[in-house]
């Protein structure tokens, strides 16, 4: 059975491969398309359209050639990865019978936990009731799921598009927010045309991110407690600091602009952000800190208590999300962050591969590896602002 896994997850490898090649590609085909759009446009002689019309048909063919080589090779991947969950699982299907993917019993996450426990006290030698990737164990995400969340950890995944992937990189369609609407018309009278969407394809590429948990051969040799508990709780917090810092990054990227005063703040929420978005507050701690000092004519502090927003407060009636100064800004002391809808602006390519191996160490213990792969793309460049803020002196009104 491990054979059988190990080659699977090498065809998965190799066809993965083949399929970024391919991709790589489109983008030399997108270049002769608008070559030959210009050469249509310039045609002027018969003969010159005829040379034009045989090299569109001669492109054409190829074009679907290689658009029908690279939807074969994701469907290749798709029915290499499903034969590899129904083996992981344990099922015996018919040939050519495709089961869908059921939700694991607790004896079955009870039985891979326990293979992955003594993976790891064997050091990588014992593969026995897990699925192995690349000569490391894949986590089942049943497992990754931490029993208790505390609730004043920020995952900036939640706040931000989540796209899940099959493939290392391709193209993800956009449509930007128009804020057009449909027209009122009379009874069987022809349709209005609608406002003409702005569509843009947004470029991703995953990347491998890696963290360790160093246990000492000791450690190893003497644990009788759960040690899959262990990975879990340190590849899901590695996982998550490594995409607060990769989504903040981009974040950053928004247009920048500075604020003066609440009264600033007030004009960039009403004025400059369309209605069509969900705005909210990402904000550094700094700026949290001198924000929630402020308070209204009244004598009321501007930052008032929510039940809904992650850091119990909410202003100008949008939920606030608190990071750390280095993490959204650069340096201790930041007054910036992010304003407007990060669902929109932002976009997590999530690959879904987690999986642990062992790394060798020039100490007496082993380097217990967890690896993620994703990306992170700026979607809508309208969405939002990137801040800086400065106090003005007054209070706000």
């Amino acid at each position: 059975m491990a054979l059988r896994q190990i080659m699977l997850a090498k065809k998965i490898t190799d066809a993965e491969s083949a399929l970024e090649e391919l991709r790589g590609k489109t983008e030399e085909y997108d270049v002769r398309e608008k070559e030959l759009e210009k050469a249509i446009a310039e045609a002027k002689t018969e003969e010159e359209k005829r040379t034009v019309e045989t090299e569109v048909e001669k492109f054409t063919k190829e074009r679907e050639a290689h658009d029908e080589a690279i939807g074969k090779a994701e469907k290749e991947i798709e029915a290499l990865r499903l034969q590899q969950e129904q083996i992981k699982e344990g099922e015996k299907t018919k040939r050519g019978t495709k089961k869908p993917m059921r939700k694991r019993s607790e004896a079955e996450l009870e039985e891979m936990r326990n293979g992955i426990n003594e993976y790891v006290k064997s050091k990588g030698q014992k593969r026995e009731g897990f699925t192995s990737v690349d000569g490391g164990a894949l986590i089942p995400e049943e497992l990754l799921e931490p029993q208790m969340k505390p609730e004043d950890i920020i995952d900036l995944r939640d706040h931000v598009k989540v796209v899940q992937v099959n493939s290392a990189s391709g193209k993800y369609p956009v449509i930007s927010r128009s804020g057009g609407t449909m027209n009122t018309v009379e009874e069987l009278a022809e349709n209005p045309e609608l406002a003409n969407p702005k569509i843009e394809d947004v470029d991703y590429a995953v990347k491998t991110r890696r963290g360790y948990i160093p246990i000492s051969q000791e450690v190893i040799d003497d644990a009788d407690y759960d040690v899959t508990g262990l990975i879990r709780d340190e590849i899901s917090s590695q996982g998550r600091n490594t995409a607060n810092k990769d989504i903040a990054a981009t974040l950053k990227k928004a247009t920048a602009k500075e604020v003066t005063g609440v009264d600033g703040l007030k004009d960039l929420v009403n004025k400059e952000i369309k209605k069509v978005y969900g705005i909210s507050f990402i904000i550094s701690s700094s700026l949290y800190a001198e924000l929630d000092k402020l308070k209204d004519k009244n004598g009321r502090y501007l930052l008032q208590d929510s039940i809904t927003a992650a850091s119990g407060k909410q202003l100008l009636g949008k939920p606030v999300v608190v990071l750390d100064d280095d993490i959204i800004g650069t340096k201790a002391g930041d007054l910036v962050g992010f304003v407007g809808d990060a669902k929109a602006f932002a976009a997590y390519f999530d690959r879904k591969r987690v999986s642990v191996e062992w790394v060798d160490n020039q100490i007496y213990g082993k380097l217990l590896a967890g690896i993620v792969r994703y990306d992170v793309q700026k979607t809508d460049g309208d969405a939002g602002f990137y801040i800086t803020y400065k106090a003005d002196g007054t209070q706000g009104n």
